[in-house]
């Protein structure tokens, strides 16, 4: 079992940053994918971002790319998400997800955080 808990989110304004963290611990592996998700009041849980942990390729989506960047530190097996130049619409409950590289859906998950970004 990988066990996801994410930590750093909060209550920020407009143009604010955040940076969260996911920390992974349990079962760990090399031929991993790490992705962020959130989830808005009311509506689907949404891709955000995600790193593959053998070669640092990373996808981001098209709401969030050239603000938010996604990282990762092998020694502490963890997952960053900097987030800047934060908007109302990065409003939402993100998730931490952990998934194998051929596996075709994460099928590990955090307990989530949220980030309330205020106009």
């Amino acid at each position: 079992q990988v066990h996801l808990v994410e930590s750093g989110g909060g209550l920020v304004q407009t143009g604010g940053s955040l940076r969260l963290s996911c920390a992974a611990s349990g079962r760990t592996f090399s031929r991993a994918v790490m992705g962020w998700f959130r989830q808005a009041p009311g509506k689907e849980r949404k891709f955000v971002a995600s790193i593959n942990w053998g070669d640092d390729s990373t996808y981001y989506a098209n709401s969030v790319k050239g603000r938010f960047t996604i990282s990762r530190e092998n020694a502490e097996n963890t997952v960053y998400l900097q987030m800047n130049s934060l908007k109302p619409e990065d409003t939402a409950v993100y998730y931490c997800a952990a998934r194998l590289i051929t596996a075709a859906a994460y099928d590990y998950w955090g307990q989530g955080t949220q980030v309330t970004v205020s106009s």
